[in-house]
């Protein structure tokens, strides 16, 4: 069968606005709920969060989920109940395994441990949650800088359960169906979407040339179905771009 792209606007994302927060979400999360719009492939939560300086996620729960956090813009405090905390960073690869249960909190690091403003920018950050190929396993936490990765240009694997990557991923995922490239896309630079039964394209900033689609800006998503490594340009500006390669989707029964 023809590979399939179905192309997401930014503006057409789910939005909530909390004062402290502006998130934009790919898929139906909290409040938001279209029964049509709950997963692609494996991938169950894309969400585009902007955190204000000295706020953030109070202590809440999650289970049987695996949770990527990338940080665009600022710093991002991870505090959890399995004793993990650090601040997440531009580069830093960051996984959250919630198992059998965790609690967690993520702050803006924005502000000093006195409580006094040391700079005040918001954190600007993308989090994604897929599906655990196992359910009930002990919670987990792992994170690892790859900024001289990144700097050589071309895709590098950010998380990854697929035995295909295990050399060469960054961190590990409990799925073994899934993983995450990431890349900053020079301008004009040209790559290859994976082959795989679906990708998921997401363009952080920046913007993208995405064959037999044409434009992707900042914010939008390519959601391809039985992906022929078609090949995607960054614009003049060049671009940031996730993009989640599985073989198997979510079963909703």
């Amino acid at each position: 069968m023809a590979s399939t792209l179905d192309v997401r606007r930014a503006d057409e994302r789910f939005h909530t606005r909390a004062g402290w927060l502006e998130s934009h979400h790919s898929f139906s999360f909290s409040q938001h709920w279209n029964p049509d719009n709950t997963h692609f492939g494996l991938l169950l939560v894309s969400n585009d969060d902007i955190v204000a300086p000295g706020t953030g996620f109070d202590t809440h729960p999650h289970r049987d989920m695996e949770i990527v956090t990338w940080v665009l813009d600022g710093n991002l405090v991870h505090q959890d109940s399995e004793g993990h905390n650090g601040v997440i960073y531009p580069g830093l690869a960051q996984r959250m395994s919630a198992g059998t249960g965790i609690l967690h909190s993520e702050k803006n690091d924005s502000w000093t441990l006195t409580g006094q403003p040391e700079h005040q920018d918001p954190v600007h950050f993308v989090q994604m949650w897929v599906i655990p190929d196992e359910a009930g396993i002990r919670p987990g936490y792992e994170q690892l800088d790859i900024n001289d990765e990144l700097a050589h240009g071309g895709w590098t694997t950010l998380a990854s359960g697929m035995s295909q990557h295990a050399d060469q991923r960054a961190i590990g995922i409990r799925q073994k169906h899934a993983a995450l490239h990431v890349s900053r896309m020079r301008p004009g630079e040209t790559l290859q979407i994976v082959t795989a039964p679906f990708a998921h394209l997401f363009v952080a900033r920046g913007s993208v040339e995405l064959e037999g689609a044409g434009p992707l800006a900042t914010g939008d998503a390519g959601r391809i179905t039985r992906a022929e490594g078609q090949r995607i340009t960054a614009g003049p500006e060049g671009a940031e771009v996730l993009m989640w390669e599985m073989s198997a989707a979510v079963s909703m029964r």
